[in-house]
């Protein structure tokens, strides 16, 4: 006869920052005492070690599961594509394995500060992106990851147009103004 793991306790969590933002799904449990298996969205970890709280929200694939709104890490670290984690009051594999496609998000204030040529793609998303007419091409809608750089997605103004694909690499890319909420690029409409 098999073990049923109790579920785990209500935490009385704080509401979830308005500036979180989600950073990785958990993908499993991590040995037998209750370490989780984070996958992360991006290919450099740090927002996941940039916080001990980690807000989550129940996979939109598994409806009804319910998840704690809070994990509070104790440890964090890399093994290979994973983040392996422990946390307050996941104490064995069943309730780790019960996380398993929750959607990890942690608050944008508590991201480390990027150096001056570096930004993080969340902050990218929504910039106008102008070339060097001050003509709009259109806003960044998203990015891709190429392996060498990352390329902008740029929904034009014209809604009727193909999407816009800009490497971002110093020769197409001006300057990034976080401010004015714009991307000045070497680039026109027609490329």
């Amino acid at each position: 006869m098999g073990t049923t793991t109790p579920p785990l306790p209500a935490l009385d969590a704080p509401a979830r920052p308005a500036d979180a933002i989600e950073v990785g799904r958990v993908v499993g449990a991590w040995g037998v005492k209750g370490g989780i298996k984070v996958k992360p969205f991006s290919s450099d970890p740090q927002a996941l070690f940039s916080s001990k709280r980690w807000f989550l929200e129940p996979s939109e694939a598994k409806p009804g599961h319910l998840v704690p709104a809070l994990l509070r890490v104790v440890t964090a670290r890399e093994q290979g594509e994973v983040v392996v984690a422990t946390v307050h009051d996941v104490a064995d594999r069943d309730a780790a394995q019960a996380l398993s496609g929750a959607r990890v998000y942690v608050p944008r204030s508590s991201f480390p500060t990027p150096d001056a040529d570096e930004f993080y793609w969340i902050d990218l998303i929504g910039l106008d992106v102008h070339d060097r007419a001050q003509a709009v091409l259109g806003r960044i809608v998203g990015l891709i990851e190429t392996g060498p750089h990352c390329v902008l997605r740029v929904q034009p103004v014209d809604a009727e147009a193909d999407e816009i694909l800009i490497p971002f690499v110093a020769a197409y890319i001006d300057r990034v103004d976080l401010p004015g909420r714009t991307v000045h690029v070497d680039w026109a409409a027609d490329y």
